[in-house]
């Protein structure tokens, strides 16, 4: 026990907040599991938004009573190496099994990690067919989708506006939603419109000036909701029809009027919910959703992996990649 307790492992992560240039290899305690939990040997990390602004600053309030190195990553793919024994009964893990995980992080547990140890109700078997590196491009960022929907909680036929329908997010809400026989009205790039038409977004408006204007052309009556994954706020507003809502990534205190509710979505709330994990799994599986990977760094290159996402348009996650035997 005290050997095992005493080996490290490396991981990338921050000491001040700042660029890019923050994040550097950092070693750490090895981590181990605990009753309900397994832990993964991570061969590859998405990286999103939520890692920016962990690394800038933005949840600085958030991490004042920790201590530094803090790790960012929610989003990993690798192989189970322990598991805990109640777990094996209870979810039929064991070791050297494929999966994907969403990541809790806070203070120095984070994806950006060598080895992470979760709740086995956070993992998943990897989908079949897919890398490393593409199995950890989706996960988050599909469970905030699964999230925003189940908020709305719309009836088939409903109308959906998605904004910022070409993103990660986004994208995957236009897919759940078309599968779950909704209108969707994509807002997006023109770029975009081709992709987004293909996988389900039933009418298409070219993100710029004047858009609520442009949505209301093409559905009068308003619609039934908006998952504004633009944070357009009361730009998109005009467009939601009394009584109707709208889905929010991050909070915004503004009150639309006309008795539209607001729905504030965060994704840790969902980060143990097994079955919307294994759901979204088997659509991978099935083609109902569609993994794209922007680029993949070794995790050295981690900065290099941040100015990637910061430049914006990506379609797809960038990927930290972790070398199978510990070689950073």
């Amino acid at each position: 026990m005290n050997a095992r307790q005493s080996s490290s492992m490396k991981a990338i992560g921050v000491r001040t907040y700042g660029g890019p240039e923050v994040l550097h290899a950092v070693e750490l305690p090895e981590p181990h599991t605990g009753p309900g939990e397994v832990r993964v040997r991570v061969r590859a990390a998405g990286v999103n938004p939520a890692d920016a602004m962990l690394r800038d600053g933005s949840l600085a309030e958030w991490y004042r009573d920790s201590e530094p190195p803090f790790i960012p990553g929610m989003d990993v793919a690798g192989t189970l190496d322990e598991v805990a024994d109640d777990v094996r009964a209870a979810y039929g893990l064991s070791e050297g099994e494929p999966v994907i995980g969403v990541v809790d992080n806070h203070g120095r547990h984070g994806g950006y990690s060598e080895y992470v140890v979760l709740p086995a109700a956070s993992v998943t078997r990897q989908p079949v067919g897919t890398t490393f590196a593409e199995a950890a491009s989706f996960l988050m960022n599909a469970l905030t989708a699964r999230s925003i929907l189940d908020s709305l909680a719309l009836a088939p036929g409903s109308t959906l506006v998605v904004t910022g329908a070409s993103g990660a997010v986004g994208g995957y809400v236009v897919q759940l939603a078309a599968a779950e026989d909704l209108r969707v009205i994509a807002v997006a790039s023109e770029d975009d419109e081709e992709w987004l038409r293909s996988h389900g977004a039933d009418a298409f408006v070219a993100r710029g000036a004047d858009i609520a204007q442009r949505v209301l052309d093409v559905v009068p009556g308003g619609v039934d909701a908006v998952a504004d994954g633009a944070m357009l706020h009361d730009r998109i507003a005009p467009v939601i029809r009394d009584n109707g809502q709208i889905a929010v990534l991050r909070f915004w205190d503004a009150d639309p009027g006309r008795g539209i509710i607001v729905h504030p979505v965060n994704v840790r709330s969902r980060v143990t919910d097994t079955a919307a994990i294994t759901r979204l799994r088997e659509q991978v599986e099935t083609g109902e959703l569609t993994l794209r990977v922007a680029a993949t760094f070794p995790a050295g290159q981690a900065p290099e992996a941040h100015r990637l996402l910061e430049k914006g348009g990506l379609r797809g996650r960038p990927i930290l990649e972790f070398p199978p035997a510990a070689a950073m």
